[in-house]
């Protein structure tokens, strides 16, 4: 008789536990998943000293095109949905420059976007400029479609020599995406 007490007690004791530990699962949970991490890397880094813009003939000092695919493989371009590119631009030099012109160049060399400074001779502060793609930006189909980018600087008439060392005009780009996983 004491063994089917504890035999019955048991029994109870382990009906209880399964069904108090129960609960519906929910394998939908992966559809209302939402995986959005944001990215950030360098984009452009130019650096140019006085003596080689002194050095150059024309007003145009420099222009290049710099291939750039990252935005345009796929895994990126179908799945990005918003971002920020910072520009930098220190001028330690005793010459002007209007403009400085970054184009975004499509596969086919087609300007998609361009952006312009005008950075007065030294002594500047550092020209900082955000530019918003996606809601609330400028179109998220221009970092889509880019492949390249172009710079180009015209200087000024001016070609004095600043008392500074190491007087260089820089402009650097960093890019800050947020991308789709899912």
């Amino acid at each position: 008789m004491k063994s089917f007490r504890t035999y019955l007690i048991a029994s109870f004791v382990l009906v209880f536990l399964l069904s108090s530990c129960m609960e519906e699962q929910n394998f939908d949970q992966y559809e209302d998943l939402r995986l959005r991490p944001t990215y950030e890397a360098s984009i452009l880094y130019i650096e140019a000293p006085e003596s080689a813009i002194d050095a150059v003939s024309s007003t145009t000092f420099f222009s290049r095109d710099f291939n750039f695919d990252a935005f345009s493989e796929s895994v990126f371009a179908e799945r990005v949905r918003s971002g920020v590119i910072t520009y930098e631009v220190e001028n330690t030099t005793n010459r002007e420059f209007d403009p400085i012109f970054v184009e975004f160049l499509d596969e086919t060399e087609n300007v998609l976007y361009t952006e312009s400074f005008y950075v007065p001779p030294a002594p500047t502060a550092v020209l900082q400029r955000e530019i918003t793609f996606g809601p609330g930006g400028e179109n998220i189909d221009i970092i889509r479609n880019t492949s390249s980018f172009r710079v180009s600087a015209t200087v000024g008439a001016d070609s004095s020599t600043s008392d500074l060392s190491d007087p260089k005009i820089t402009l650097k780009s960093s890019g800050k995406f947020t991308v789709a996983l899912k």
